[in-house]
């Protein structure tokens, strides 16, 4: 398939991917789990999500593309049965409630299991399946406050600055499960063997903040904001306002980049020479500010993008659709009327598609049981 135009709605969906043939059940739920779906979806999974019973969500909702839906009410014996037929022949299930909930309906790892014993069941939480916060309530912004993410992230003299949902809900959670599960299915495939896979958002987030675990423990980083050189404290790894009041990006670390920087910018002040002293990081920030106000962020990209000096104009989500490198690779797309990101990775041979709009209401369960049921487990 090839990728149209943000602004072309004429897309061509399509089941296409190196996913095709994965069979994935989906418990209906809001935030990481959805996403999941939507990327092994997008890379040609066979998603079918159970919806309960009650109001549908919105038929253009981006997370709940690429899939179709029945409802099934999960505490009638009748439904439940048919929960367990999709299940026997599926590869990987995903749920997201709390502890205890699917055993309680009786379809927990232990139940299924005795159906399908080579199902990957994957279960995404905020906190896990164990520990004493387990069976707590909680959002993106409790689960990375317990990481670190949270505290690493803000001005140096504000508060720490919730990083939208992107590091616990997404990054922690649903990029986990979706590595978590295709490991799991790998791995099944040889020992003809399912297991639970435990995604939990916090430990995803503690394991996203590897790397500066590791630089503060060798005395590379410095639990307060805005001291450090990835975190807005050094001034060639910051935002600067422009003379029409849009950001530039400018993250020119290593020496030479920094170089090519003030070459092409004009930095020829003495201070700027000074990047490898933090107590002169403030001085440099100040000047570098007053240059790029004498500029608009337009005049900026004319000089600085597409070179060496680490240059970004900052877009805003309207803006990101009509970038050239955007555009020119297929980044957006415009699908079911809704300007959306392209199903991502990129793969030579066998494309990612999206399959289909949103589910619109309630599909005739006959034909997916019937679909699912006539294929090879």
């Amino acid at each position: 398939m090839s990728r149209r135009g943000a602004h072309d709605d004429s897309y061509s969906y399509a089941t296409s991917g190196p996913l095709v043939g994965l069979r994935v059940l989906e418990f209906a739920g809001i935030g990481p789990a959805p996403f999941a779906c939507t990327l092994l979806s997008d890379l040609g999974a066979d998603v079918v999500r159970i919806d309960r019973t009650g109001p549908k969500g919105d038929s253009t909702e981006v997370l709940s593309r690429g899939r179709r839906s029945v409802t099934l009410d999960l505490k009638d014996p009748d439904d439940r049965s048919v929960a367990i037929a999709l299940a026997q022949r599926a590869d990987v299930l995903v749920e997201g409630f709390r502890p205890g909930v699917m055993e309680r309906l009786g379809l927990g790892p232990a139940d299924l299991h005795q159906h399908n014993e080579r199902l990957v069941y994957c279960r995404m939480t905020g906190w896990g399946q164990s520990g004493p916060l387990a069976r707590a309530a909680g959002h993106d912004l409790n689960y990375i406050a317990l990481s670190g993410a949270l505290h690493a992230i803000g001005p140096a003299e504000g508060r720490p600055t919730p990083p939208l949902n992107l590091v616990g809900d997404f990054g922690g959670g649903a990029l986990y499960l979706a590595f978590g599960a295709l490991a799991a299915v790998y791995e099944a495939q040889r020992s003809g063997k399912g297991q639970v896979v435990d995604v939990a958002m916090s430990d995803g987030a503690i394991s996203l903040m590897g790397l500066f675990q590791w630089l503060r423990q060798v005395g590379r980083w410095k639990d307060e904001r805005g001291q450090n050189f990835l975190d807005g404290g050094a001034p060639y790894y910051s935002t600067y306002q422009c003379a029409d009041g849009k950001y530039i990006a400018i993250a020119a670390i290593e020496p030479e980049f920094y170089r090519i920087l003030r070459e092409k910018a004009g930095l020829s002040a003495a201070i700027f020479a000074e990047r490898d002293k933090p107590e002169a990081w403030e001085s440099i920030r100040d000047e570098l500010a007053s240059i790029v106000l004498m500029k608009t962020r337009d005049e900026w990209c004319e000089l600085l993008e597409g070179t060496d000096a680490c240059f970004a104009p900052v877009l805003a989500l309207s803006e990101v659709s009509t970038h050239p490198h955007n555009e020119s690779r297929g980044s957006m797309v415009n699908a079911f009327g809704i300007e959306q990101p392209a199903p991502q990775p990129q793969f030579s041979r066998t494309p990612g598609a999206i399959q289909r709009p949103p589910p619109r209401g309630d599909q005739p369960r006959n034909v997916i049981l019937q679909e699912w049921l006539s294929q090879e487990s």
